[in-house]
């Protein structure tokens, strides 16, 4: 892997564990309105990057373009409803290892095994140690069933979204930014039914009131660092990327030890010990 892609995907993890922990925080308010609140912030809040894109670059999707980008909305509204539910029935430092240890591995195997994609030895020691060390951050101790559960079906999905998503910005060369930012406005867009139902329209005022920085934090964050991994895949294989990006398991492990006061730091940081020797060792692939 390049220094450049390495550095992309260093950053995406700190973000991506930085916006995970904001979830967490409002895992008691209701999912569907959280995320959508967060969907129509970052929305909001990216559009002057996506306006300025468009007319510096003349980027007009075509319709294949908006179909494969609605495809990628769906499997990360998936995601999203899923691991904000999983947030609500367990740890931030056993769910999110247990997805995001999950989802690599998977996307990692069926790059090699159906894609035709050779990471090389340092690269599969280093997919293996990652695997490793993301479930023994998981694993002793008290262990949630529904949350263990949620972190798995969360982990299907990422490793279905980040193959798709790594085909439409390599094969349907379909722009990061365009696929980041619209995949949100589309997310956006579909909840927004759900969002309008009696249930759950006088929701949204106090969810907005309560939670209000940690939406926006999370408007910016969650597509800062998705954007980030797209980007490193144009300039590394699926099979390096996809687990590289698990550094955040060591963030989110002292985020959920220190801010949390989740148990377990100090078996977690071994097992965060694994997951950076992993690091290294894509690094050098």
């Amino acid at each position: 892997m390049s220094p450049w892609a390495l550095a992309l995907v260093i950053v995406a993890a700190a973000a991506h564990a930085g916006w995970n922990l904001l979830s967490k925080q409002s895992a008691k308010a209701d999912s569907t309105v959280f995320l959508w609140l967060v969907a129509v912030a970052a929305s909001a809040l990216w559009s002057p990057v996506f306006l300025w894109y468009v007319l510096a670059e003349d980027a007009r999707p075509s319709w294949r373009d908006l179909a494969v980008i609605c495809c990628s909305a769906m499997l990360h509204l998936g995601y999203f409803v899923l691991l904000q539910r999983g947030y609500r029935e367990g740890d931030l430092s056993t769910v999110y290892p247990v997805a995001r240890g999950t989802g690599p591995m998977l996307a990692g195997l069926v790059a090699v095994l159906f894609l035709g994609e050779s990471p090389g030895p340092w690269g599969v020691a280093g997919i293996l140690l990652i695997g490793a060390g993301v479930f023994l951050m998981s694993s002793g101790g008290a262990v949630d069933p529904k949350g263990v559960a949620y972190g798995l079906a969360t982990g299907v999905f990422i490793a279905a979204y980040t193959l798709w998503d790594s085909r439409v910005v390599g094969v349907f060369a379909v722009a990061p930014l365009l696929l980041n930012y619209l995949g949100e406005a589309v997310r956006a867009a579909v909840l927004t039914p759900a969002v309008l139902r009696a249930g759950r329209r006088g929701l949204v005022r106090p969810t907005w009131r309560a939670h209000r920085w940690r939406i926006v934090g999370a408007g910016v964050l969650m597509p800062l660092s998705y954007l980030l991994v797209l980007y490193a895949f144009t300039m590394a294989p699926v099979s390096v990327v996809a687990p590289t990006r698990e550094v955040s398991v060591l963030i989110a492990v002292l985020l959920g030890g220190h801010l949390l006061a989740e148990g377990g730091l100090r078996r977690r940081l071994v097992a965060a010990a694994v997951i950076l020797g992993g690091v290294v060792a894509i690094a050098l692939s």
